[in-house]
């Protein structure tokens, strides 16, 4: 298992957080997602065998931005 903390713009209210969480729970392997529109993150708790890039694929085709931390 592997965490991982994702900054995301664009996210505007609780309705934004859970269409993120609906989507990402969806994917096979990940086991818990918390997405806080105030803090623009969202925590992703993954198997091993997922790579990030899927987890910020489907976040970026929901018309939010995954950026880099700095």
């Amino acid at each position: 298992m592997k965490k991982i903390k994702l900054k995301v713009m664009g996210m505007k209210c609780r309705g934004c957080e859970n269409r993120i969480v609906n989507v990402l729970q969806n994917i096979e392997g990940v086991k818990k997602v918390k997405a806080n529109y105030i803090k623009e993150e969202v925590k992703v708790i993954l198997s091993d065998e997922i790579n990030q890039e899927i987890i910020e694929k489907a976040i970026n085709n929901l018309d939010y931005q995954v950026t880099k931390e700095k």
